[in-house]
């Protein structure tokens, strides 16, 4: 956006070159900042704890581990409260998930098959939607990159990556993985016992808790002590995500 300059009065109410650069650096430096005066958008209070926020910072771009539900546990809360998400190449993200996670799915938007324009379809419904999940179909340039964060910033969209994503303001991610619910080698799987890791550029020290991703309904939950320690331990899948 070009910048107008006022006509400068004759005299002594002539701003100095000195004092029209301060200016102008002052609003570009307004321009570039995240919009500090939105609240961030609500999450899942087990995720809150982990967030310096307490929620998802509008402007701003977050680097998930390759975990759907997580995602979807993180999406689940704004969209209940209101705010219209979408999902950009995942065409193996389903309603039914979504649904048990808490989403909303009158304000979910999928877009499964993007095609190479991923990037620019992201960008575009950036424009209109505060929350855009995506998943990159390629490496994205630096220059894109960079016009998309400002898009962001400008629009007060938080931007969902999942997978790497360059200059991401927060990093969350998924370990160790602990299934129950095979006791003594049957029965049916209850929920997934898993650390989740969140640190961003403001707390630069990682803050980690264990959940239920999912839990015993489908979605996110607390986590239980074992109910009895003498039967078989619950089996162990060792798989990112």
């Amino acid at each position: 956006m070009a910048t107008l300059l006022p006509h400068a009065a004759a005299g002594h109410d002539r701003a100095s070159p000195a004092d029209e650069l301060r200016r102008l650096r002052t609003q570009l430096e307004r321009a570039q900042a995240p919009r500090v005066d939105a609240p961030p958008l609500p999450v899942h209070p087990l995720l809150a704890e982990l967030l310096p926020e307490g929620g998802l910072r509008p402007g701003s771009s977050y680097a998930i581990s390759a975990s759907p539900s997580l995602l979807l546990a993180l999406i689940s809360t704004a969209s209940q409260a209101g705010s219209w998400c979408a999902a950009i190449g995942m065409p193996t993200l389903g309603a039914e998930a979504a649904a048990s996670f808490g989403v909303d799915l009158e304000r979910l938007v999928l877009i499964p098959e993007p095609g190479q324009r991923w990037l620019a379809v992201a960008a575009a419904v950036a424009e209109v939607l505060p929350i855009v999940a995506v998943r990159p179909q390629g490496r994205a340039r630096d220059g894109d990159v960079a016009r998309l964060s400002a898009r962001l910033r400008d629009r007060g969209t938080v931007l969902l990556v999942l997978g790497d994503w360059p200059g991401a303001d927060a990093l969350l991610s998924v370990s160790e993985p602990y299934w129950s619910g095979v006791e003594a080698g049957h029965g049916y799987l209850e929920g997934r016992e898993v650390t989740v890791t969140a640190s961003s550029r403001r707390s630069p020290v990682p803050r980690s808790a264990r959940m239920l991703l999912p839990g015993p309904d489908g979605g996110l939950d607390v986590r239980t002590p074992a109910r009895d320690t003498n039967l078989a331990p619950p089996i162990r899948i060792r798989a990112a995500g």
